[in-house]
C-alpha cells in the first residue's frame, strides 16, 4: 500500500514544542494473520518508525483505538491493532502476530480483556516490550474489585508501566499493582462519566509519554 506524505504543523509531544514535521503516513492496512489459535484481524498503520505500539482491544471495545491510532500517527508512531471486539487474542497468538510482522520490540497497550492479556505478556515475556499501558485492569496477581485474583502466579512486570483508570471501581487494584511492577509506575485517572471509551485523546497522550525516550 502506497504511503501518502503530509507536511503538517503539530504539537510534538516527543520534542516538547510545536514544529513542522514531515511525516509519511500510510492508511491503516487490515489483514488476517494465522496463528496456532486461529486467524486474527490485524490493522497496521502510521509512519515507518522504530517506535511501534501494539494495541489489544477488549471484548466489548466500541472502537476506542480508532481515535487513539490517528493521534499516535500524528506523533510519529506506528500502530498495530491485534484482534477485534469479541476476539481478544491469547498471549501466544499476540507473539505469533508480532513475529509474523517482524516486530521484536514494541510498546504494549491493552484495554479491558486486552489489558489482562497485556499484563500477562509483559510479565512473562522477556525482551519484547518497551513499556506497558493498560486501562481498567490491575496486575493479575492483585485482587480485583470483587476480590478475584486472575493469576496468582503471574510474575512482576519489569518494564515502565502506566495503569489508566476510567471506571473508578478499578482504582484500588490499579494502585496496588505498583507492588508488582519493578520499574517506573504511574496510575492516571480519567474523570469522565463516559469512562475510558470517551478519552481517546488522553489515552493517546499517555501512550506517547511512555514511548518517549526523554
Amino acid at each position: 500500500m502506497s504511503a501518502v506524505t503530509f507536511v503538517m504543523r503539530a504539537a510534538s509531544l516527543r520534542a516538547g514544542h510545536a514544529a513542522v514535521l514531515p511525516v509519511a503516513f500510510s492508511l491503516m492496512e487490515s489483514k488476517q494473520v494465522e496463528t496456532s489459535d486461529g486467524a486474527f484481524d490485524v490493522a497496521v498503520g502510521g509512519p515507518q518508525s522504530a517506535h511501534v505500539v501494539a494495541l489489544l482491544p477488549g471484548s466489548d471495545d466500541p472502537g476506542i483505538y480508532d481515535e487513539v491510532c490517528a493521534r499516535l500517527h500524528e506523533s510519529g508512531l506506528r500502530t498495530v491493532v491485534i484482534g477485534a471486539p469479541g476476539a481478544t487474542p491469547s498471549e501466544a497468538a499476540v507473539l505469533e502476530v508480532l513475529d509474523s510482522l517482524g516486530l521484536s520490540w514494541v510498546n504494549l497497550v491493552g484495554n479491558g480483556d486486552g489489558a489482562e492479556v497485556a499484563w500477562l505478556l509483559a510479565a512473562r515475556t522477556f525482551g519484547r516490550f518497551v513499556s506497558l499501558i493498560v486501562t481498567d485492569r490491575g496486575h493479575p496477581a492483585i485482587p480485583d474489585a470483587t476480590g478475584t485474583v486472575r493469576a496468582a502466579d503471574c510474575p512482576p512486570v519489569e518494564v515502565p508501566t502506566t495503569v489508566i483508570v476510567g471506571d473508578q471501581v478499578y482504582r484500588e487494584a490499579a494502585e496496588l499493582s505498583g507492588r508488582r511492577v519493578y520499574a517506573d509506575f504511574r496510575v492516571v485517572s480519567f474523570e469522565d462519566p463516559a469512562g475510558i471509551t470517551a478519552a481517546g485523546q488522553q489515552l493517546a497522550t499517555e501512550i506517547v509519554l511512555r514511548t518517549s525516550t526523554w
